[in-house]
C-alpha cells in the first residue's frame, strides 16, 4: 500500500515498524459539544482505513483519544452549572452514538486525558530533566529551539515563525515560541492536579504524546488527524515525543482536507455549522458517510444539500441492489449454472479494482466506483432471475466490499420493517392486477410512493424497497 505521507511531502510503500500489529494514533474530539461535519471527515476517513487494512489480514492497534481537559469544557461546565466532569462525560457518550450512526468502529483504546495524568506529569518531568522544559511560577513551558528539527512536519521555518511570535499578556515564558506543557490553575473553581509545579493542568500537545506512548511505544506507524492540527498540535507532539524518547515518534502521518459549506468556511458566525446530530435528522448516517468517501480524503469536500443528494442516491442504487439480491435469495431455488459460475469469477475484477484504488493512498473515490461497477455486473446478471446459490455469492461479494467502506451496513428490515397498513396496500394492489383492475393498482403504488415505499414487480413476485 502507497500513503501520502505529510513528513517527506510524497507517497511512499507503507512498511509497518511490525508486520504482527500495525500501531495507528488518531487525534479524537474534545468533548464538550456534538461534534461536527469537519471533525467527522478523520473519523470515517481513518475508521476505513483501519477496516480495509484489517480486511488485507492485517492486525490493527487503533487509539482515538477523547480529550476531556480543556478550556472548552471548564466554560461550559460554568455556563451550565455543572462540572467539567459531568460535560465531558455526556458528550463521550453522545459522540458514540453519532459515530455509531456513521459505522465508525470503536477504537481498541479510547483513552481520556483524566486517567493518563500521572504518565503526563511523568512526560512532562522528563522533559525538565533532559533540558527541554522549564518551570515559572507553576507554568511549564517547552523551548522549542531546543529540538533543532522543530517545523519538519508542517514545514515551518523557525526564523519564519518567530517573526510572527509574540507572548500574551500573562505569560511567562522566555521565548514567543514555546509552548505550554502544564497551566498552573488560575481560578479555585478550575479543574486542576497536584503536580510537582502545583496545582494545574496539562496542555492540550502534551496529552497526545502521552497517551501515544502509552499505548503504542515510542515510535508508531501511523499518526493521523485532520490537516488543521498539521502545525501546531502534531508538530509540538513531535518534538515532545522525539526529544523524549530520542527516537522517530511516527513513520507516516496521514492528514486530511478540510470541508467547506457551500463553498464557505464553515464558522457558527456564518450561521453555517453543522452538527452531524443535526444532519443525521435530514440523512441517514450511511449517506454521510457515503459522502464523506466520496472524494479523495486529501482534497478538500464542499458540503451542501446537492452533494448530499447525490450521496443519497448514490447509496441507494446500492441498497437496491442488495435489496434484491435479498429477495432473489427467498425466492429462488438451485444451484449456479456454469454460467454463473463463469459470470462469479469475473466479479474478481471489480474486487482487484477495488483493492488497486485502496493501495493507492486510500482512494475511496475509485473504490466505490468500483462498487458501482460490480452493482451493474450484477443487476444485469440477475435480470431475468437466477439461481439462489449465485444471489447468495453476488451478495457475499457485494457486502466483503461495501463492509471495507462501511456502507451496508443498516438492513431496511431491521428499521422496522413493512407495518400491518403498508402490508394491506400491497396485499390489495396485487389483488386489482390479478382481477385486472390496473387502475387501482396505480393508484395504490402511487400512494406507497408517497410514503417512502417503491414496489417492484419480479417474477418471483413484488418486492418492496423503503426509501
Amino acid at each position: 500500500m502507497k500513503i501520502y505521507n505529510t513528513l517527506t511531502r510524497k507517497k511512499e510503500e507503507f512498511v509497518p515498524v511490525d508486520q504482527n500489529e500495525i500501531k495507528i494514533y488518531v487525534c479524537g474530539p474534545t468533548v464538550y459539544n456534538y461534534f461536527h461535519i469537519g471533525n467527522a471527515r478523520p473519523f470515517v476517513v481513518f475508521d476505513t482505513l483501519r477496516k480495509y487494512l484489517e480486511y488485507r489480514g492485517k492486525n490493527v492497534k487503533f487509539v482515538q483519544n477523547f480529550t476531556d481537559v480543556d478550556d472548552k469544557i471548564i466554560n461550559k461546565a460554568r455556563e451550565e452549572g455543572v462540572s467539567a466532569g459531568e460535560i465531558s462525560e455526556k458528550f463521550i457518550e453522545e459522540y458514540y452514538k453519532d459515530a455509531a450512526a456513521l459505522n465508525v468502529k470503536k477504537a481498541n483504546v479510547h483513552p481520556k486525558v483524566t486517567e493518563n495524568m500521572d504518565e503526563i506529569i511523568a512526560f512532562v518531568k522528563d522533559l525538565i530533566d533532559l533540558g527541554y522544559a522549564y518551570e515559572v511560577d507553576g507554568d511549564v513551558y517547552y523551548s522549542t529551539r531546543a529540538f533543532k528539527d522543530y517545523g519538519k512536519l508542517s514545514g515551518q521555518n523557525i526564523e519564519d515563525l518567530e517573526s510572527g511570535a509574540r507572548i500574551e499578556v500573562g505569560e511567562k515564558k522566555k521565548d514567543p515560541l514555546d509552548f505550554a506543557l502544564w497551566k498552573a490553575r488560575k481560578t479555585d473553581d478550575e479543574i486542576a492536579w497536584e503536580s510537582p509545579w502545583g496545582m494545574g493542568r496539562p496542555g492540550w500537545h502534551i496529552e497526545c504524546s502521552t497517551m501515544s506512548k502509552r499505548y503504542l511505544g515510542d515510535t508508531i506507524d501511523i499518526h493521523a488527524g485532520g490537516q488543521d492540527l498539521t502545525f501546531p498540535h502534531h508538530e509540538n507532539e513531535v518534538a515532545q515525543s522525539e526529544a523524549h524518547s530520542g527516537k522517530q515518534f511516527a513513520n507516516y502521518w496521514m492528514h486530511n482536507g478540510y470541508i467547506t459549506i457551500d463553498n464557505e468556511k464553515m464558522s457558527k458566525s456564518k450561521g453555517n455549522f453543522f452538527t452531524v446530530r443535526d444532519i443525521l435528522k435530514e440523512y441517514d448516517g450511511e449517506v454521510i458517510r457515503f459522502f464523506l468517501l466520496s472524494g479523495h480524503y486529501r482534497n478538500p469536500i464542499n458540503f451542501s444539500d446537492s452533494l448530499m443528494e447525490q450521496a443519497k442516491n448514490g447509496l441507494a442504487r446500492m441498497e437496491n441492489a442488495k435489496s434484491n439480491l435479498k429477495h432473489l435469495i427467498s425466492t429462488c431455488q438451485g444451484t449456479m449454472s456454469e454460467k454463473e459460475q463463469d459470470t462469479l469469477k469475473g466479479y474478481d475484477q471489480y474486487r482487484q479494482e477495488f483493492i488497486a484504488a485502496m493501495e493507492d493512498d486510500l482512494n475511496t473515490a475509485d473504490a466505490i466506483s468500483a462498487v458501482f461497477e460490480l452493482v451493474t455486473a450484477i443487476n444485469t446478471a440477475v435480470k431475468d432471475g437466477c439461481s439462489k446459490e449465485f444471489a447468495e455469492k453476488s451478495l457475499e461479494t457485494l457486502m466483503e466490499l461495501a463492509s471495507v467502506l462501511g456502507l451496508l451496513q443498516h438492513d431496511q428490515e431491521d428499521e422496522g420493517g413493512i407495518d400491518d397498513d403498508i402490508q394491506a396496500l400491497v396485499d390489495e394492489r396485487q389483488e386489482a392486477r390479478k382481477n385486472k383492475n390496473f387502475a387501482r393498482a396505480d393508484e395504490i403504488r402511487d400512494l406507497l410512493k408517497e410514503k417512502g415505499i417503491t414496489l417492484k414487480d419480479t417474477p418471483q413476485g413484488v418486492q418492496i424497497i423503503k426509501e
